[in-house]
Parts: structure tokens; sequence; C-alpha cells
């Protein structure tokens, strides 16, 4: 079951989870439901598909009595994919959005004693304007697509809080000032002045101990980490740096003081880190970085969308870093921040996305928008997120190609993302037709069968020069009006490899043993390290998923093959995560 605290970069103290049994009503039939999970997840206690686009979750609950006189904010990780919120009766909030947290003021609406939360949601499965992502909008599962996760799945939990309290810190590093800025934003209605204290440690060596004089609700401080350690008597640097092979945290408490009273203390966390591109390549901390990425879809056979144990996403990275890779990117689904904080701790980069939407219009375009800028305003701060990625092979945005007005969208999300961060590179969509774009990202699964020489030796050939890579993308590298202008070209979908002769499912060729699988992907990926001009990978893909068979661990994730096996062809281009050829 899933009750650790549900927003790990962002720690309070005093909370309440609400996970747990609850009562469901859908088609007219009460039913009892395991929240969080999906009602179409065998987790959930139905595990069965129920062709209804709207469904009411109940339960009752007691809030401790100490916390009276307090604000009570009831706080829900995601609910896909529009919901009202009823306390006692009373609705409270409404949401729209299937990815984002949000989060209502209650304590007005209680009676302290036996308390009724109803969540009203509706999920409406065949509208091709939502963003959904790859759930199936007709039920079950059928070639790409998977089955759909209707209504909470993420954490539902209460805390008491003061009315003056942080709403958000973010962190923004500059490993080469050696300073980490600092914004903060305090809540409408916060008594000021104030007394805000950060307090920044590196394991137990003090870092920073400082209190500022908080007089407007928004306010940026610098903090020069390097020259504190300094005066500390340390006066190595570099180790600093947050990588996937030395993932450094530096951790924080963020305190509210007033006449000596504490209003509010978070902890959290940052790492110095930073990206950027040179010479055609993608570099971290200043130093060229190749990307060994699996795709991940973010599935679990018994409870669908949403990991089945607060444990399963560290055991999924432990597992990709054993096989020799530094990185996922999130396909069509934006993560549990669990994940998140996991990839933080442990070192794993992870490239962020959008689920898609199919139809394009003006209004799910501005919808779109919005939850794509709550995604960022949530995730701001874990190193780990390395890219920004918003659309994927011009779903949504069918007549990129040629359409001004759907570059024009691709374009805003990439203006958007880096309007609010500066630390990140940004891709307008991945696959092809790109417009606007940090990194030429493409998608090619065309490396032919076994016994296919002549397609091999084109994809291999392809893979070196960016004039021949339309032969083997789906459609063209870049939009009309658009050119490569250096960025760096990472292959980020290809192999696809499905094993056993009576799979039930597919890949995009197919080995027949556990054998002939090894030396397939070695041949995929020796030819893509025979590039000069290829800067990383993305494997397709981390598990097996419903009838999607080309993972390599099973939808049980656990591995479907000789993980060092895995990890020595990865290791190829130098042993080194880090080497470029």
């Amino acid at each position: 079951m899933r009750y650790s605290y549900p927003r790990p970069d962002f720690v309070r103290n005093r909370w309440m989870c609400l996970n747990g049994e609850w009562d469901f009503y859908i088609e007219d039939k009460k039913m009892k439901i395991q929240v969080p999970f999906v009602f179409q997840s065998k987790m959930s206690g139905i595990g069965k598909e129920i062709q209804s686009d709207y469904m009411v979750y109940q339960r009752n609950f007691q809030v401790p009595a100490e916390w009276k006189g307090e604000v009570i904010r009831l706080n829900f990780g995601a609910v896909d994919y529009e919901c009202s919120v009823y306390i006692n009766g009373n609705m409270v909030g409404v949401h729209k959005g299937g990815s984002t947290p949000f989060s209502f003021a209650i304590d007005q609406y209680l009676t302290w004693d036996n308390e009724q939360i109803t969540v009203k949601v509706t999920d409406p499965l065949k509208d091709e304007t939502i963003s959904r992502g790859k759930q199936f909008w007709d039920g079950g599962s059928r070639f790409i697509w998977y089955t759909p996760s209707s209504g909470i799945w993420q954490t539902v939990w209460l805390e008491p809080v003061d009315s003056t309290r942080f709403e958000f810190i973010h962190f923004t590093p500059n490993i080469d000032n050696g300073t980490v800025k600092i914004v903060y934003q305090l809540s409408r209605g916060a008594s000021l002045p104030c007394n805000v204290d950060f307090h920044i440690r590196l394991g137990e060596e003090e870092i920073f101990d400082g209190t500022f004089v908080c007089r407007e609700l928004r306010n940026t401080l610098t903090v020069d980490v390097y020259r504190n350690r300094a005066l500390n008597g340390s006066f190595h640097f570099t180790g600093l740096y947050w990588t996937p092979e030395n993932p450094i945290l530096f951790d924080v408490i963020a305190s509210i003081e007033r006449d000596n009273k504490v209003l509010d203390s978070v902890s959290t966390y940052f790492g110095m880190r930073k990206i950027h591109v040179e010479n055609n390549r993608f570099y971290l901390n200043n130093k060229p970085y190749y990307s060994k990425l699996l795709l991940d879809q973010g599935y679990w056979k018994d409870s669908l969308i949403i990991a089945p144990t607060d444990e399963s996403f560290k055991e999924d990275i432990e597992k990709f870093k054993m096989m020799g890779f530094n990185g996922v990117r999130k396909h069509e689904k934006v993560e549990d921040p669990a994940f998140l904080y996991w990839a933080d701790r442990l070192g794993f980069l992870v490239w962020e996305s959008m689920p898609s939407m199919w139809s394009y219009t003006t209004q799910n375009a501005a919808e779109f928008a919005r939850e794509w800028a709550d995604v960022i305003q949530r995730d701001y701060n874990h190193p780990s997120i390395v890219v920004w990625g918003m659309l994927n092979e011009s779903w949504g945005v069918p007549r990129i190609y040629d359409n001004k007005v759907h570059q024009s969208f691709a374009n805003s999300l990439y203006y958007l993302a880096h309007a609010m961060d500066e630390t990140r590179l940004v891709i307008s969509n991945d696959g092809w037709e790109l417009t606007k774009t940090d990194i030429c990202a493409l998608h090619s699964y065309q490396h032919g069968a076994k016994d296919d020489c002549r397609q091999y030796e084109l994809f291999k050939q392809c893979l070196g020069d960016i004039n021949q890579m339309y032969k083997i993308v789906e459609k063209l590298p870049y939009a009309k009006g658009y050119f490569y202008n250096g960025e760096p070209v990472i292959l980020t979908e290809c192999g696809g490899i499905s094993v056993g002769e009576d799979a039930k499912g597919w890949g995009y060729t197919n080995s027949k043993t556990k054998e002939d699988f090894i030396l397939e992907y070695e041949r995929v990926i020796d030819a893509i390290y025979s590039s000069d001009l290829i800067c990383g990978f993305c494997y397709t893909q981390a598990t097996d998923v419903e009838q999607e068979v080309n993972g390599l661990l099973t939808d049980s994730h656990e591995f479907k093959f000789d993980y060092q096996e895995i990890k020595r062809i990865n290791d190829k281009n130098g042993g080194n995560s880090s080497s470029v050829k």
C-alpha cells in the first residue's frame, strides 16, 4: 500500500494519509475500492473495465483534535481526469487535468467529529482532445494502447498548516559560480513581516544557516555554496556536483518564524548540476555526457499506472542501473513524485513528458499548456530531470509538418518551458517533424531483422549522417521551415525487440531465444556506437506492458535477460557512461 509521505521533495512532519478503503459508485453500483489504485487495476479490489465516464468516491474520516484552529489542507496527488470535491456535502473545489496535484482548505467545512469526503470524477475516455497518453479510448488494450486508468491514482492526504506558510521553494544551481538561487513564495494572507530560516547541510557538514526578515510574499536569495564550504575548512568543490555516478544532494530545512513561534517547517533538497549544449553534444556539469536511456511507460501488471508499493520505483531504477543505463525517457506520462525522488537519490537522468492528446482544438491546446506549466512548477527542483519533452511523434498535432497553427503550438510549449526554467533542455516534438528544439530527437526501428544485412547497413550508415537520417525515420526529421542547426542528435526510440516464437504480443522485430536477443541487442547498440554523430540513445523499452513484449524487464518488472550481458554491451563505448566517441 502507498503510505509514505507523497511529496518527498517538500515534506511536512504532520500529515494524515487517506489512502485505503473507500466506497466506490459506478453505473449505480456500490463497491469497495483501495485508493489510490484505479478501478481497472487488480490492486484496487475491483480489477475490471466498466464502460462509464462517471464515478464517485466516498469515505469517512476524523481529523486529529489537536489540529483544531489550524488551516486543514486536503491534498490530491492526481485524479484522472476532472473532479469536484465535497466535505460533508459542501463543495470545496474542482480540478481539471489528470497528471498534476491540487489541494483545498477544508477547515471551515469540518464538524470535528465524523467527517465525510466525496469525490465525483468524470473521465471521458472517448474524448480525443484530453491528454491521456497511451490509455486506450475504446476499452481493453490494443497495439500500442494500454488499459485506461480512471479516477484517483495518487495519494490523498490531509495536513495542518498555518495561514503563513511556504507555497513553494525553488532552487536554481549555478555550478560555474558555486551558488544556488532560492526563490520562495509564501501563502496569500501570510502575516508579514516574518523571519525565514534556511539551513543547508551536506551530510553532517553544515553549509549554510541564515535567517532573513521577509516583508514580501515572494522572495529571492542566493547562497554561495562553495564559499561557505571553504569557510568551514573544505576546499574540494568538484565532488559536489550531482551526477548519475555520484548523486550528491544538499539537504535543506526551511522554516518560518514569528514572535518566536515556528509557523511552518519544510524539509527539502537540491543538487548542484548544469545541463547545456556545446559542440553538438549534450553536456552535464561542463563535460560531454552520453545518454543511455530506457523508454519507460511507468505501468505495472496489477496496478497499471501507479506503482504497487513505495519501494517499486527504487527497485526499478536499481535494476535499470544494473543493466548499464543512466536514465529514462518517461513516455506519455507525468510520473509520481516518488519516482523522481529515487532518481534524485540514486542518480538517474529523467526526461519528463506529458501525456498526449489526439485531436487539436484551441481549447484543449490551452488546457494542455496550463497543465504542462503545472508539471514544471511541481517538478522544478529535481536534479534528475534534465529534459522537458512535451509532444511525441506529432500526436495531437498531426499536421505539424506544414501547418502554422500546429507549429506555433509546439513552439509555444518550447518557449513556455524555457520561460519557466532556464536550467534544462527542451524538445518540441520528440521523434520527427521537429520545430524549435534543443535536441534533434529522432525515432527509428529500422535496424532490420537478424538476417537483413542490407537494412542493417543502411541503418548504420544513416546514423552517421544527419542528411541521410530521413531514410530510417518514419517522417521527415524537421517540420517544413525548420532545419538541423547543430543540436545534439539522440536516437530517442530504437530497438523494441521481442523474444520467443510464441510471444503473446509484439515487438518491432523478434528474436527466437534469449541468446538470440542478446546478439540482436548488441547488433543495434553496436550500430549506434559506430556513429560519430549520435550522442545518446533510448532503447524501447524498460518493461513489457500488456501486449507490448519488447521490454528488458517482464510486466512484473523482473529481469528477462542476464543483466550483466546487457551492461557489457552498454559499456562498450569505453565503459564510462560519460564518455563520448
